[in-house]
């Protein structure tokens, strides 16, 4: 074999195993991008109470990417690329949304699928969509749970503040923190002024009730 020949095998091995990557990466985009979709589907469903709906998208978006992990497998190079990252820490962040919401078990990294700074991630964003339903509490006038999720907001934060990696190692863990502490801020101050106005409100009914008493 003359040395063109040997460049020329050498160039068409090479365009093969890339013509594989390159079919791989397209299934794993597509499969990231359906996911994402049914996880955001997930997440409103939650904040509708919509619950069985809610489970079944985030079960959906879970198929979706057992399909894109499929899909890569074989193809080390695509492991935690963007599109595949973004889209489990959706999944995530669905599924950890639905538990807190209904005050159930989190469920671990390994029973969906994701790995540890996606999950995280996506245990961040899920602390930061209960501000949502402390809003909803609040106006509903329903403080016991509006302060009950404001501590679940809290736990998380507390734990994560405390993740000291690169962000080359967490997936820019850091910044997500830093989001939700901001979120977790103006939640507690919405709290602390409407608990603070309901006991004022309280006071004034007690006292109106004193000097009506007086009165008779």
């Amino acid at each position: 074999m003359g040395r063109a020949d040997e460049i020329a095998a050498l160039g068409e091995t090479a365009r093969a195993a890339l013509e594989l990557e390159h079919r791989a990466r397209e299934v794993m985009i597509g499969a990231s991008r359906r996911a994402i979709q049914s996880s955001a589907a997930s997440i409103r469903a939650t904040h509708r109470g919509e619950f069985d709906a809610s489970r079944r998208l985030a079960e959906e978006a879970l198929d979706h990417l057992a399909g894109a992990d499929e899909a890569i497998d074989g193809h080390p190079v695509l492991v935690g690329r963007g599109p595949l990252h973004d889209a489990k820490k959706e999944l995530a962040e669905a599924w950890l949304t639905l538990a807190l919401v209904q005050g159930e078990e989190l469920p671990p990294p390994e029973r969906i699928g994701v790995e540890p700074s996606a999950y995280l991630n996506g245990l961040a964003e899920a602390a930061s969509e209960l501000r949502r339903e402390v809003l909803d509490c609040l106006r509903a006038g329903n403080l016991d749970r509006a302060e009950a999720l404001m501590v679940a907001m809290d736990d998380v934060y507390a734990v994560l503040v405390t993740v000291d990696y690169p962000d080359a190692v967490t997936g820019g863990l850091r910044r997500t923190t830093d989001a939700l502490r901001a979120v977790l801020e103006r939640t507690r101050g919405d709290l602390t002024t409407t608990m603070v106005a309901a006991r004022l409100q309280e006071a004034i009914t007690a006292a109106g009730r004193q000097v009506g008493g007086g009165a008779g």
